[in-house]
């Protein structure tokens, strides 16, 4: 049987990538204030590692960034249906020490919205060499696995939610007991810890743990926190945060939990906006976390310098990225190192 090794995120990594917005998207009344954040967020990445866009212009993503920053860069030009990265991204694993793309099924959060240009991107980037000539691939098509959706402790532990899971329209008939063998196959974990409660308003992704809570060592999870008894998050937050508390590490020792706070309320028409500082990606020596112009965004940044210590934290404004239901780790994902 072979020996898989899922990594952490905070693995050592050698690039991220993005899923550039274009006209053919749902940024397209937005497109100018989108490709800002984008730009804001690339160039942060640039710094710390290497960054593979995937976008329908090349010539003009590269425009954005100055000829030092382009070292760093590799594009590459696909087709898309949308930006979502961290779902339709590949996962990274080692199988038998062997770096390995794994190409989940991706299907729009259960068939929300087109996604037949998405679910191409993986296979055909791998088909282009875009990794290194030593990273295998893995088509596992027939199982829908969105990488917001599960979080990696690096020691064989898999934290996920069972709304997101068990969803319609995911895996079905299957059984919460048969999603978790696959997660055991596919990903080598020996243990998956389901969280049963959490709540983000405007989400799309039923409930993605990267919205809620978060691995940030071994031992650590960050998570967010509602203290005000009349929002309407309090009732499934507040069981989420019992539920962590029952939770223990492998060794049988209760998480260091570190609360994160509830963004203030972002409206557009009414609407509420999923601003969660859950959100957050982790780079090498360095954490960006999104920012929503609120007076909550430096309580997190704070937080956050206690769960990653030794990291930089640093802090972009994402408020255009809600408008579509997303944050900045929703749409980037992250290669270990071997693999760009």
């Amino acid at each position: 049987m072979s020996k898989i090794f899922f990594p952490a995120e905070w693995y050592p990594q050698s690039g991220v990538q993005l899923t550039w917005p274009h006209v053919n998207t749902d940024w397209a009344d937005i497109l100018d204030e989108v490709t800002t954040c984008y730009i804001a967020i690339a160039k942060e990445i640039v710094k710390h590692e290497k960054l593979l866009i995937i976008c329908d212009n090349s010539s003009q993503v590269m425009s954005y960034f100055s000829e030092h920053e382009l070292k760093n860069i590799i594009v590459t030009k696909q087709k898309s249906n949308d930006t979502w990265a961290r779902d339709h991204g590949a996962i990274s694993v080692f199988v038998d020490g062997i770096p390995t793309v794994i190409d989940f099924g991706y299907n729009a959060w259960g068939l929300k919205f087109a996604a037949n240009l998405d679910n191409q991107i993986t296979e055909k980037i791998y088909n282009e060499n875009i990794f290194k000539p030593e990273v295998a691939y893995q088509s596992r098509l027939n199982f829908i696995l969105e990488g917001g959706s599960i979080e990696s402790d690096g020691k064989n532990t898999i934290l996920t939610t069972t709304d997101c899971l068990t969803a319609p329209n995911r895996n079905q008939p299957m059984t919460r007991d048969d999603i978790e063998n696959h997660l055991k196959e596919y990903l080598g974990a020996n243990r998956v810890l389901f969280l049963d409660y959490g709540y983000l308003a405007g989400d799309d992704t039923d409930n993605h743990i990267d919205t809620l809570a978060r691995f940030c060592n071994e031992d650590t999870i960050a998570y967010v926190k509602c203290s005000d008894v009349n929002d309407e998050h309090y009732e499934a937050l507040n069981k989420m945060e019992q539920q962590l508390k029952s939770f223990t590490t492998p060794d049988n020792k209760a998480y260091n939990l570190i609360p994160l706070p509830m963004a203030e309320a972002v409206y557009e028409n009414d609407y509420r906006l999923p601003a969660t500082y859950a959100n957050f990606l982790i780079l090498n020596n360095t954490v960006i976390v999104p920012f929503y112009n609120t007076e909550t965004d430096k309580i997190a940044k704070e937080q956050l310098q206690k769960a990653f210590p030794s990291h930089e934290i640093v802090g972009i404004d994402c408020s255009v990225l809600i408008k579509q239901h997303g944050s900045l780790h929703c749409i980037t994902m992250q290669f270990p190192k071997g693999y760009l």
